[in-house]
């Protein structure tokens, strides 16, 4: 099964809503969880309905993964999994797959914004970039086609090309490899790699995995705690955070 996890269910699901069944092609299909379609679904609205999540599935899908395993998405704000989000606190938006991918990239970019560099100052015109088309990822097995899936985002854009070294302080370095300790290593810090891409952060598991969803949990709950979370910024220096930031590097 795709990453989407697009099935009949799910398509049983959609029409299970309180609108007509017509509305199974509005914005959020792909991800929406199964439930009992209702006996009064008449069978050629089941069908119609069943059409056109297939049309929708065809359009968006592409059947290729990214790097890290998540399946490539040819649109944004299309009904599928790949949606432009908010980032609290930056007046920023983002593209990225909904759900618990969304959680941990949208935390990793508030927790760089206030603690690193600021991101969208002076006019910058391309501050942060998340989802881009499979077109853009012309390799697969390079860590920046996890964007094409909804799963990495960009920072800076225009100013840390892959390939490029010591684009950050010290001191920033040493922030970055915090907040990817902040994610049990569910995300990866392109700078760490081989060939390395600083400003990349993509997710290192794949679907299903459950430390992603025990991540996404834990960042939630400090969302909702008063001192907790992106915007409360810790001693990365601390030597207890320095060892744990060192087992993810």
């Amino acid at each position: 099964m795709s990453p989407t996890g697009i099935t009949r269910r799910h398509a049983l699901t959609a029409a299970a809503g309180v609108v007509a069944a017509a509305s199974l092609a509005s914005t959020g299909l792909l991800a929406t969880p199964a439930i009992a379609a209702p006996q009064s679904l008449r069978n050629d609205e089941l069908k119609k309905a069943l059409r056109r999540v297939e049309a929708r599935r065809r359009r968006l899908l592409t059947g290729r993964p990214s790097a890290n395993g998540w399946e490539m998405q040819k649109a944004a704000d299309d009904g599928g999994d790949i949606v432009t989000r908010h980032v609290a606190g930056t007046g920023l938006n983002l593209s990225v797959r909904m759900g618990d991918p969304e959680t941990v990239l949208v935390h990793v970019i508030r927790r760089f914004h206030y603690e690193v560099d600021a991101l969208g100052l002076r006019g910058e015109p391309n501050p942060v970039e998340g989802w881009v088309a499979p077109s853009a990822a012309r390799n697969s097995r390079l860590p920046e086609s996890n964007q094409a899936s909804g799963t990495a985002v960009v920072v800076h854009p225009d100013f840390y090309p892959p390939g490029g070294r010591d684009g950050f302080t010290t001191a920033q370095k040493l922030v970055i490899h915090d907040i990817v300790a902040d994610t049990k290593g569910v995300v990866r810090w392109g700078g760490d790699d081989r060939r390395p891409y600083e400003g990349l952060f993509y997710l290192t598991v794949r679907p299903g995995d459950a430390r992603l969803a025990r991540v996404a949990a834990e960042i939630r709950t400090w969302d909702e705690t008063p001192g907790s979370g992106a915007g409360v910024v810790p001693d990365a220096a601390d030597p207890s955070r320095r060892r744990q930031a060192a087992r993810y590097r």
